[in-house]
Formats: structure tokens, C-alpha cells, sequence
């Protein structure tokens, strides 16, 4: 039984084709290169139709390879918004979840995401959908075309059912921000008294088949592309967590109970259940950092442009013995998503630490601890995990930070089997929702 699974990502987008038994049959992933250029240096966007004219031929391709496929799971990055007219098609440009316009200050002097959290007693944050939302109508920026907003998930699931109005899973719908967990629905209540219009809202789906289209084949509604990578790395095994490393970096856990941990972010999970989840904004790309510090450091001696220097830290740190007394270093460089102002910090220095080997094996050993914390969090309510799980090409990639993981949170770390997490996990989705739903067709169109 085989289902394709289409990731949207904010680099990359990725198609697998996934066998029920043989796991990933053939991937491929080709770069998303749809980032406009914006006016203001915190402006992150794409443009929708390109990434729809990518996706749509990645899953064609993927098509053709495999006709035997009975349907399609989509994910993709989670926060960010489009918004839509009353044709379903795109009337601004893709608001990412990179978007920082909600750590911009209103006239008052806080910023938006604070104006935002203290009207509707809901923690909002910059690069979240409704934040993003509400700095766009408090700065006349929403379109007056626009009669509905979505993931860029839910537009692509949208356009491959068929459809012109989206509908979105409560995975993805809760990732836009004044979404109540209790009621399994936006707070639309919070919604009007933030004196936005509720109608622009996406409607939650009934039902997991969104329809047809003109590929033939039953698509799913949309998932967040955590729950998806949760799903595709672990398996579905519930007594996993989840570390990932890339460009940011997450600890994803789940909870079989509605459970509110102060450093742990709540979402719901397809099939049921929650995920606890932190993220560390920077996560993978302080390593990125690193090595460009390093590198430009060469150019300065050396007077000439120097190639990317990855495998000279790689030799460093796998031909040197590990050092006892790194300088602790805090990997904050992007702030956190309760403290956006906060930075990084190098500590503990002296004379005997600070050398090149020194600095990096404290900077790995701060990427893992900043998801360690996270895990004592949830270890603080939740039974303690069986199998830890690593996913990301800053992990995949860096053998000396998986055996630092390991020592960290004492747990062996399994890497998962695809690299293409998230679009394998999509397709798990597709393959339970679509037996599970016995080709049901949402019909809120």
C-alpha cells in the first residue's frame, strides 16, 4: 500500500513515495527558492505560487513513478500564513514563520505579540499567523482582497483536492496561534476582542479527505510538519521523543493527556493526543554561525576568500582528544520564543580554554543542552521516554554532536531511517487517515 507524502518546507520542498511495509520507496527534494525580497530587514516571505508551481510538479513526477498510489498527506512549515480571495487563489505573498513584524513596538511602546498576548490571555509570538495578522490590520497591510487565511500546507492540500477554500487540521490550525486545546477550535471570542474578524478564520476539517482533483487521487487535509516529522522519525511509537537539528532545533514528546508545561509549547496530535514541544530558534544554525566566524577569521589572516570550513572542524574534533574544561556556552543567538531579546553568551573562559577546540565542543555541548532542559520539563510530568529518536541534518551530520546527545540525556539515540521526516510522516498520515476514513470527503467547500 503506498501513499505520497509532500512536504513544504521553508528551503526545501520534498516528495516521498511510502510503502505501508517497506517504509520510503524513492524520494526527492528540490530547493524551495521562493523568498521575496521584503522592505524591512525582519520581513520574511515567499511567493506562494511559485512554491505551488514546485510542489505540484514534485508530486507529478512522484506520480508517475508510482501509479499504484492511493493518496496524498501534505505537510509543511507551521506559523506562517497566505492569504486567500474568494477563489482560492493567493492575494500576498507567504508570511513565514521566520516573519519577526510581531517584535516590531506599537505606538504604546510593546511590541505586537505582547499587545497581542495581553489582550487575549493567549502567549502569541512573532513569525505565529494570528500575530502576524495582527500587525498586518493594525498597519492597514492585510489585503482587501482577502477573505480567508492558511498554512501554505493548507493552500496546497486546497488546490491538489480540487478545492477553493481551504480547510485546515487542528495540528495546523493550533500552530496559527488563539487556538483553544480544551475546545479543539480557535478561541474565536479572543479573536474579536484582538478586533480582528473571526470569518477569516480557515474551517477545521471533519473529515481526513479533502477530495480528488485532477491528480485522481484522495488527498488528505494538511499537517503540521512537527507532528509530521514525529511521526515519520518515530514511527508513531508514543514512548519516543524526538530531537531535531536543523536550521532551528525542537524537542518534540508525546502526551497522552492534555498537559501545560511553562517551557513546553502544546499541540494537538493527528490520530489523537498531544505533542509537547520546545524549540531552539537558533538549534543547527549556531553551528552555521560557528563556522562562519571561523571562517572569516581565516580571511583575515590569510588576506584571500576561504572555502567553507566544516571539514576542518570536522578533523579538528575527531582527531583531537575531547577536552575536559570547555567554556559553557549558551545558544540563545536568535532569543527563545518566551524571551526574544534574550542572547546568546560565552562563559567560564580563561586562559587554559580558549582555543578553537575549546570553543567548539562548548558550543555543540549548548545546542544539545538547550533541548535538555526541555526534556527535564517534560520529564517533570510525563513518564519518562524508552527510545530517544534524532532527525535533522545538524544532527545526521555530526557524529561528535550525537554522541553528545547521548552522554547529555542519557538515552541512546537512534537516527531516524529517513532523512525526509516530515514527508514520510505525512504519508504514514495519509495511509492511516485514508483507511481510517474510508475515503470520506470533507465537505466544507
Amino acid at each position: 500500500m503506498i501513499t505520497i507524502g509532500l512536504d513544504i518546507g521553508t528551503t526545501t520542498i520534498s516528495v516521498v513515495a511510502y510503502d505501508s511495509v517497506d517504509g520510503c520507496l524513492a524520494a526527492e527534494t528540490v530547493p524551495n527558492s521562493s523568498f521575496l525580497e521584503g522592505k524591512h530587514a525582519w520581513e520574511r516571505i515567499q511567493d506562494p505560487d511559485r512554491i505551488w508551481e514546485k510542489a505540484l510538479k514534485s508530486v507529478r513526477k512522484m506520480k508517475e513513478k508510482y501509479p499504484s498510489a492511493f493518496g496524498i498527506g501534505v505537510t509543511g512549515q507551521m506559523h506562517g500564513i497566505v492569504y486567500l480571495d474568494r477563489s482560492g487563489k493567493p492575494c500576498s505573498p507567504l508570511y513565514t514563520w521566520q516573519d519577526a513584524r510581531g517584535n516590531e513596538k506599537t505606538p504604546e511602546g510593546k511590541t505586537y505579540a505582547e499587545e497581542l498576548s495581553e489582550l487575549t490571555g493567549y502567549s502569541m509570538s512573532a513569525g505565529v499567523g494570528l500575530t502576524t495578522h495582527y500587525y498586518n490590520i493594525r498597519n492597514g497591510l492585510d489585503s482587501p482582497q482577502a477573505v480567508v487565511f492558511c498554512t501554505i500546507q493548507d493552500y496546497a492540500a486546497m488546490k491538489l483536492a480540487g478545492r477553493t477554500t481551504p480547510v485546515t487540521d487542528a495540528s495546523d490550525a493550533a500552530s496559527m496561534g488563539l487556538f483553544s486545546l480544551e475546545d479543539h477550535q480557535f478561541d474565536r471570542k479572543a479573536v474579536i476582542k484582538a478586533g480582528m474578524d473571526p470569518e477569516m478564520l480557515p474551517v477545521l476539517s471533519r473529515e481526513p479527505c479533502l477530495g480528488a482533483g485532477e491528480e485522481n487521487l484522495p488527498v488528505m487535509v494538511a499537517i503540521g510538519d512537527n507532528q509530521a516529522s514525529f511521526l515519520g522519525a518515530t514511527g508513531g511509537n508514543r514512548d519516543s521523543i524526538l530531537i531535531n537539528l536543523g536550521t532551528g532545533g525542537q524537542f518534540s514528546a508525546y502526551s497522552a493527556d492534555l498537559t501545560y508545561l511553562p517551557s513546553l509549547e502544546t499541540r494537538p496530535c493527528p490520530g489523537g493526543g498531544y505533542l509537547l514541544v520546545g524549540s531552539s530558534l537558533c538549534g543547527g544554525r549556531a553551528y552555521a554561525l560557528w563556522e562562519e566566524f571561523v571562517r572569516k577569521c581565516a580571511e583575515l589572516v590569510t588576506g584571500q576568500t576561504q572555502q567553507p570550513c566544516y571539514d576542518a572542524l570536522s578533523r579538528m574534533l575527531t582527531e583531537s582528544v575531547r577536552p575536559e574544561n570547555c567554556p559553557e556556552v549558551r545558544t540563545t543567538f536568535n532569543g527563545t520564543r518566551q524571551n526574544p531579546e534574550l542572547r546568546g553568551a560565552f562563559t567560564e573562559l580563561g586562559t587554559d580554554n580558549l582555543t578553537p577546540l575549546h570553543l567548539t565542543y562548548g558550543l555543540l555541548s549548548g545546542m544539545i543542552k538547550e533541548l535538555y532542559q526541555m526534556y527535564l520539563a517534560y520529564c517533570a510530568a510525563c513518564p519518562a521516554p524508552k527510545n530517544m529518536i534524532g532527525s535533522g541534518n545538524g544532527l545526521r551530520k555530526n557524529p561528535v554532536l550525537q554522541k553528545m546527545a547521548e552522554e547529555i540525556f542519557g538515552l541512546p539515540l537512534i537516527m531516524s531511517e529517513w532523512e525526509e521526516e516530515a514527508a514520510c510522516g505525512a504519508a504514514v498520515y495519509a495511509q492511516n487517515a485514508g483507511i481510517a476514513g474510508k475515503g470520506n470527503v470533507d465537505d466544507t467547500d
